[in-house]
């Protein structure tokens, strides 16, 4: 008369036992509230700063516990007109985002692109940085005016080099740079590096009169004394940057760069959300912190649809930025 009960008992346990927890035990995609297996795409060569900024993120993320196996790769060409196609072809990975920023905005253009940031998915807009005017350190120009006369004097044998293409921050802060000095940008000549690691080693070995780029991608050569800061872009004097602004130097001049993050097209409101999540996350890590201090960035945090209002009024501000310049 007991066997019945007891089957019915071993039955329920067996149900309890091969049925899933609601609640997830650790092993699964998300566990402890990480995003795993994450790519981050950098659109030009290693050392650039959209390089910079995404091994930053990426080595804080995982240091901050937020992701694992966070993986950064390049894919240059075309001022990173090359790596936003293939994001874009990439519809629907949520496991894939892009570094990029105002150089994108602008190769978009003057590459005449057939994909543009309106068609990715906005995640966050990271930071702000200026640029800086760094020259080699046996440089004849030790000041702004040395070196805006010898310019004046012969636009063509006193090469600008850039980390950007034409379109791109580094060419629209020498071409306003040229433009300030009381040159024509036509007259200026630029030349265009993909990335700040080649543009350094082009100032560093003479091929160019001087380079404009973003601090964090200079700032090891610049403390080891291999590079000399002329001037910055920003309203205001840099800490730990030795070197006035433009204004300071008679050239009326202020620019500010900035860089952030976009996922491809066609994935989910849930698995935008949970890269904005990650982005958010982030600002509080003290590593990523520290990296804003250390590299001279300005917070500037916006996601979702700000951060796409603020892609579009920037395209719309390059184009007139180029037109404006006869670019």
């Amino acid at each position: 008369m007991q066997a019945k009960p007891l089957a019915a008992a071993l039955a329920a346990l067996a149900a309890v036992l091969v049925i899933p927890p609601l609640v997830s035990s650790g092993s699964g995609e998300d566990a402890g509230s990480q995003v795993r297996g994450l790519r981050i795409m950098v659109p030009n060569s290693p050392g650039g700063g959209y390089d910079v900024t995404a091994r930053t993120a990426a080595k804080a993320m995982e240091e901050g516990e937020l992701a694992r196996n966070v993986e950064v790769f390049n894919l240059p060409g075309a001022g990173g007109t090359v790596g936003l196609g293939r994001l874009v072809s990439e519809r629907g990975n949520d496991k894939l985002v892009m570094s990029m920023g105002l150089g994108v905005v602008g190769s978009v253009h003057t590459n005449n692109s057939p994909s543009s940031l309106q068609d990715t998915t906005p995640i966050a807009k990271l930071l702000e940085e200026p640029d800086i005017v760094v020259v080699a350190k046996d440089s004849p120009y030790r000041t702004v005016a040395d070196l805006v006369s010898a310019w004046k004097a012969d636009p063509g044998n006193v090469p600008v080099g850039g980390g950007s293409s034409p379109g791109g921050p580094d060419h629209l802060a020498a071409m306003l740079f040229a433009k300030g000095a009381g040159l024509t940008p036509k007259s200026v000549n630029y030349v265009p590096f993909d990335g700040g690691g080649e543009l350094l080693a082009s100032v560093l070995g003479g091929k160019v009169a001087f380079g404009v780029s973003g601090v964090g991608e200079s700032r090891d050569q610049i403390e080891a004394g291999e590079l000399r800061v002329l001037g910055v872009t920003s309203g205001e004097r840099m800490p730990g940057i030795d070197g006035p602004t433009l204004k300071e130097s008679g050239v009326d001049v202020e620019f500010t760069n900035w860089r952030g993050i976009v996922a491809p097209p066609g994935i989910s409101e849930v698995d935008q959300q949970r890269l904005i999540d990650l982005v958010t996350d982030l600002q509080n890590t003290p590593q990523w912190r520290d990296a804003l201090v250390r590299n001279g960035w300005t917070k500037a945090f916006q996601t979702g649809d700000e951060f796409g209002e603020f892609l579009d009024a920037q395209n719309d501000q390059v184009a007139d930025v180029l037109t404006e310049l006869g670019l």
